[in-house]
């Protein structure tokens, strides 16, 4: 598809001041890319303009921690979404947004630019947590494909790797290295890897899978500092011992990109951007979608979801009600982690600390449901069970009275 805007018309816009889009997007992931496509659904003419701070245009983040490591016949170049190409949306690069003026509907860069829209889209993503870490080429947090490109360097010239953080980035990114030649040593603060949202033999299993592959696992452990000592750094923990290795790798979490969101005076929740069902933050004219998106959900209620699946089917979402204004949101997301092998797959809310209700389906397969204090179903995890993420949204949609009733509903 060609572009809706000419180079020349273009550049002519940007030099006088003028250049407006009828629908524009800030960030430029995942659901940016699908945004785009879901307004093409509706809207063949429109201008889309998608602003993005990385160097990368779009791109699926899921294969940076996995598919990317697995397959040595994968590139990172497979994974780019060809967003322009297919939208003919104007993808621009290393662009930050600095300010949204609501009133005059437009937005300012920090190279000065000022760009009108018809229609804004917040798809601003996460921010990789820090602690307390100098800046350095060998301290690395890790959600980007300049992040990938780094890390994949780092390998081939050093050897002993620290991670911080038992999330699904530490433990994924603890499976891949251990594939290649380093140590790793990963560092969390739970007793056992996935201790938290699991049943408790299942995270022995899952820190097994990291263990039996040559992964130092230090459960109960809390950072404090680290710092450069020539070539090493070292990592201060809570109980007053070092750890030391040549890459120190951040794997502590994302906070959601809300600060444009806050300082337009948009209304916030649950930590990230409050919606309505048709994705429309209280702005009549901005909406918000992936992961600072709080949403009312259908089966669980208004929630926020930092994951692929959501990210995707939001930004479609997104995108047809921004050219329509009659989309509604009905997806509940799922989310899922490979880890050596072993993949699971999980709706709704888990959390170990809840009554759970085991149904064993042999061969290692297992379906978890997570119940609430009235004994109803608020998550659903399938540990090596695939194919099965429908049936878990109908368990949680219409879940039975009496609990025993959930064995034999999935698998």
């Amino acid at each position: 598809m060609d572009a809706s805007h000419t180079q020349e018309e273009t550049r002519a816009a940007r030099e006088s001041g003028t250049e407006r889009f009828d629908y524009l997007i800030i960030g430029a992931g995942m659901a940016a890319d699908t945004a785009a496509r879901g307004i093409r659904e509706i809207d063949a003419t429109g201008s889309i303009g998608i602003l993005g701070a990385e160097d990368d245009e779009p791109y699926a983040r899921p294969p940076l921690s996995k598919l990317l490591w697995l397959n040595p016949d994968a590139k990172l170049e497979d994974f780019f979404t060809g967003t322009a190409e297919a939208t003919g949306a104007q993808v621009r690069t290393g662009t930050t947004v600095t300010g949204i003026d609501r009133e005059n509907r437009r937005v300012s860069t920090s190279d000065g630019q000022q760009i009108g829209y018809g229609k804004l889209l917040l798809a601003t993503g996460a921010e990789p947590n820090r602690f307390d870490a100098p800046h350095h080429p060998h301290i690395l947090t890790y959600r980007t494909a300049e992040d990938y490109r780094r890390l994949r360097e780092l390998t081939r010239t050093h050897r002993e790797f620290v991670l911080l953080g038992g999330g699904y980035i530490g433990a994924e990114l603890a499976a891949v290295l251990s594939q290649e030649d380093v140590s790793v040593h990963l560092i969390i603060p739970e007793t056992t890897l996935g201790d938290a949202k699991f049943p408790a033999d299942l995270a022995v299993q899952y820190q097994a899978l990291l263990t039996d592959a040559g992964v130092q696992v230090s459960g109960g452990h809390r950072a404090e500092r680290a710092d450069v000592d020539g070539d090493r750094i070292r990592v201060g923990l809570d109980d007053g011992t070092d750890v030391e290795g040549d890459v120190l790798i951040l794997g502590l979490g994302a906070s959601p990109r809300t600060e444009l969101a806050e300082a337009a005076g948009l209304e916030l929740a649950d930590g990230g951007v409050r919606v309505d069902e048709q994705l429309r933050t209280s702005d009549p004219h901005i909406w918000a979608a992936g992961d600072i998106a709080s949403y009312p959900d259908v089966i669980l209620g208004r929630t926020r979801v930092e994951h692929k699946d959501n990210a995707l089917q939001m930004g479609t979402t997104a995108g047809r009600s921004m050219a329509s204004g009659g989309e509604r949101y009905a997806h509940t997301p799922y989310f899922y982690s490979l880890v050596n092998g072993t993949r699971w797959e999980a709706v709704g809310t888990l959390d170990s600390t809840l009554e759970t209700l085991e149904d064993d389906l042999g061969d290692g397969r297992r379906v978890v449901y997570y119940l609430d204090a009235d004994r109803r179903p608020v998550g659903v995890l399938l540990w090596k069970v695939e194919d099965a993420v429908d049936a878990a949204r109908e368990v949680l949609a219409a879940p039975p009275a009496d609990p025993e009733q959930l064995r034999g509903r999935i698998g």
